[in-house]
């Protein structure tokens, strides 16, 4: 991380912390009612659309064939993969679990930015990420989160996500985009929505959509993932990128099960036991060590 944070960082930092955190629940809601590929790709395409319509109003620059092939490949291993598949993996499991197992990517992370770019983890980053992985461990292994049948489709679908998400976030320097952020953000958004509309057809949701069956509660919701989880925190997170290490953007994924668990608790009326506070401190003091100056030799 750059010797000085400045306060657009620390903004961005902070939104990507908690307006993930928090779609974590909202995700949950909006498929009550509405098929899980299908709203995230309505999600995404809506985005992408709006934010689309304002960078070019500001760049007057239509991308080229270039631009929107490699926006297609990083939309759909981010979004379609990435975020969908955790999406439709909270069919299987509990959302609290689901963002507890995401914690787990900046191990992914690591290896990748090993393999690939030949960047040899620090023993701080080492054993910041043996931290957080203590504290999941200890918030996975309450009988509340084990023993739910049926959750072996879950933990597939979270560990391919996890998996296309950080080779995603290692690669994304490598493919030639935009120069406006803003417009590169809303391409991602239009491919992996168009990718995930894919998904949804090829998995026959299109026959399980019920209209009836959508309140107030699941508009909203999905509403919410729209302006805050994509139009603000996915293009906090682009811009992130481009400023840090993939490795230290990738603590969200220690802080975003910690306000999972919080929300759960204050709005759900779901139980956080002493357990779940102590797996929090451990999994904060991993985030210290990754997000020191350099994490990475």
């Amino acid at each position: 991380m750059p010797d000085h944070l400045s306060l657009p960082i620390l903004a961005a930092f902070a939104t990507v912390y908690f307006v993930w955190g928090s779609t974590f629940l909202a995700n949950y809601w909006a498929i009550q009612g509405i098929p899980s590929f299908m709203m995230s790709g309505g999600r995404f395409v809506v985005a992408g659309t709006l934010l689309f319509a304002f960078a070019f109003r500001q760049t007057r620059k239509w991308p080229s064939a270039l631009h929107w092939c490699n926006s297609w490949i990083l939309g759909t291993l981010f979004l379609a993969i990435g975020s969908g598949g955790v999406v439709w993996s909270e069919q299987f499991i509990p959302s609290g679990i689901a963002s507890l197992l995401v914690a787990l990517e900046p191990l992914v992370i690591l290896f990748f930015m090993w393999i690939l770019l030949g960047r040899k983890p620090s023993w701080k980053s080492l054993l910041g990420i043996m931290l957080g992985f203590v504290g999941v461990c200890l918030l996975v292994g309450q009988p509340k989160f084990s023993g739910h049948e049926k959750t072996i489709w879950g933990l597939v679908a979270i560990a391919i996500s996890i998996t296309s998400w950080a080779y995603a976030s290692v690669a994304l320097p490598a493919y030639r985009m935009p120069t406006s952020r803003l417009m590169g953000t809303a391409m991602q958004m239009l491919g992996g929505g168009s990718s995930l509309f894919i998904f949804s057809a090829i998995a026959g949701e299109y026959h399980l959509l019920e209209w009836t069956a959508i309140n107030t509660n699941i508009v909203l919701s999905w509403l919410y993932l729209i302006v805050f989880g994509s139009l603000i925190a996915f293009s906090c997170f682009n811009y992130l990128l481009h400023k840090v290490s993939a490795d230290q953007v990738a603590t969200m994924n220690y802080v975003n099960p910690l306000v999972a668990l919080w929300l759960g608790w204050m709005l759900n009326n779901e139980e956080l036991t002493n357990q779940s506070m102590l797996a929090a401190v451990v999994m904060l003091t991993g985030v210290v060590l990754i997000i020191q100056k350099r994490s990475l030799n």
